[in-house]
């Protein structure tokens, strides 16, 4: 695994499929204005979050069902053409780039909330529902669902990338939390995998092989979710430390001690820095771990004195303690608010962002390490991590302009993901693969597997066709 030395290496590889405008005009007379070949449409249906740019998808379709979803696959499949799911565009890796063109199925008129089972703690929604509109439809029944990456993502989305973020400490991923789908296949069939039932020995779990693929394998047109009761009792901290290491530390003695806490984040003092200019906030200018408590009153109670015992042998201080929404929305507007207030730090920016995870006792050295090499490389960065799971986030703020700083920032990606790799942690802890980590991927799981990872591929998908060159290359 070498790391880039010039800009072209960066650059993810191009191989355009011709798109026949047979199929473009019978997909314009299917669906009419819902079938886009406009190239505002196009762009905005051929960039995600990434800092890749290729040529847009040469058609985008709005699809508003499973059935047509399935419509589309099919006649993209007469024609070998591929296509490329779309829900909201929050994506990190460069999964909804047409690297070798085709059309973009745009699912987020799909987007309706299909059944809340309360008793069984499930629910059922379309993958263009998006996270914030599933918990605002859920208020009323007094649950919730946990999975917070931040962005206002599409539970499609979230479901094709095993995302994760600030709950998985406690709620886990959406690995642990998706019990069933409903999935296009590359042949243009809808099958069913797995039930409300909460746990299954029937067959091969096409659930979690779904899950995580990256729209590689199918297209999700269906979702059922577990959801949880709203906590009893919720509060919020936010503590200062003298060092990361100090910071780091705390959170390892907290998850070791089984200490049942909902959120840790840690936010270094450069992003404190930035967010307070941004949001306008007097937070102490020092490496900052935010936490949230979920339980009882007196359960909460109990977590958070052990917490304020254990930070307070490492150095920490200034705590601050919230129990209304009001006032733990505020401590946790600097957390929510990072990326935006990085990205206008330095106008006119890009961002690359790294994802890697390690074992939580290995956290301190994969950390510590990585924030001495980017503070020497002079690259601005922020940094903010999930750091109860053993997952952290740089996020290299480039000048487009200066295609060296580019190569400076993927080297200290390289060497991260390395450092992460020796470590017995993983190249993304929950942006998935996409372009960006195709060549890393290999590494952590080694050319077997990947191999085995193509068979399924192949059987599942022998013309390609499903967001191909994604994840590892045919």
């Amino acid at each position: 695994m070498n790391a880039p030395t010039h800009p072209d290496d960066l650059m993810p590889e191009v191989h355009q499929r011709e798109v026949p405008q047979v199929l473009i005009d019978a997909l314009k007379v299917r669906f009419s204005e819902r079938c886009s070949t406009a190239l505002v449409v196009r762009e905005q249906h051929g960039r995600d979050e990434s800092s890749f740019t290729v040529p847009p998808p040469s058609a985008v379709v709005f699809a508003e069902s499973a059935a047509e979803v399935a419509e589309i696959v099919r006649l993209a499949s007469e024609y070998a053409v591929p296509v490329i799911p779309f829900g909201v565009g929050s994506s990190l890796e460069g999964h909804l780039l047409a690297v070798q063109g085709g059309i973009s199925i745009d699912v987020s008129r799909m987007n309706r909330v299909l059944s809340v089972n309360a008793d069984d703690l499930t629910v059922t929604v379309q993958p263009g529902v998006t996270r914030k509109q599933l918990n605002e439809e859920l208020k009323s029944t007094g649950l919730f669902f946990p999975i917070d990456p931040g962005a206002d993502a599409s539970i499609g989305g979230m479901s094709a990338t095993r995302a994760s973020g600030t709950n998985a400490v406690r709620y886990g991923t959406m690995r642990e939390n998706v019990l069933a789908l409903e999935v296009v296949t590359a042949s243009g069939e809808i099958i069913r995998t797995g039930t409300r039932a909460k746990k299954s020995s029937a067959g091969y779990d096409l659930t979690r092989l779904m899950v995580g693929s990256e729209g590689t394998l199918g297209v999700i047109t269906e979702i059922t979710l577990r959801i949880y009761p709203l906590p009893e009792a919720i509060s919020a901290a936010i503590c200062s430390f003298p060092s990361i290491e100090a910071a780091v530390r705390t959170t390892i003695q907290v998850i070791q001690l089984g200490v049942p806490i909902a959120r840790v984040e840690l936010i270094d003092a450069n992003t404190v820095r930035m967010v307070n200019a941004y949001a306008k906030l007097g937070l102490r200018e020092e490496p900052m771990l935010l936490m949230e408590f979920h339980g009882s009153p007196t359960g909460v109670k109990e977590q958070a004195e052990t917490v304020q015992e254990i930070a307070s042998d490492h150095g920490g201080n200034a705590f601050e303690w919230a129990s209304t929404p009001e006032e733990r929305t505020r401590l946790w507007t600097a957390r929510h608010n990072a990326y935006f207030a990085a990205v206008q730090s330095r106008p006119g920016c890009k961002v690359i962002s790294t994802d890697t995870c390690v074992p939580i006792s290995r956290l301190a050295d994969c950390l510590l390490d990585s924030v001495r090499e980017t503070d020497a490389s002079g690259i601005p960065y922020f940094l903010v991590g999930h750091v109860g799971d053993g997952n952290f986030h740089f996020g290299y703020l480039l000048d487009p302009n200066l295609p060296e700083e580019r190569v400076i920032a993927e080297k200290l990606n390289h060497d991260l993901v390395s450092r992460a790799l020796r470590l017995e942690g993983t190249c993304t802890g929950e942006h998935g693969v996409g372009l960006h980590k195709m060549e890393f991927l290999v590494n952590e799981t080694g050319a077997g597997a990947v191999d085995m990872m193509r068979t399924i591929k192949r059987a599942l998908d022998p013309k390609n066709i499903m967001n191909p060159g994604k994840i590892f290359a045919m």
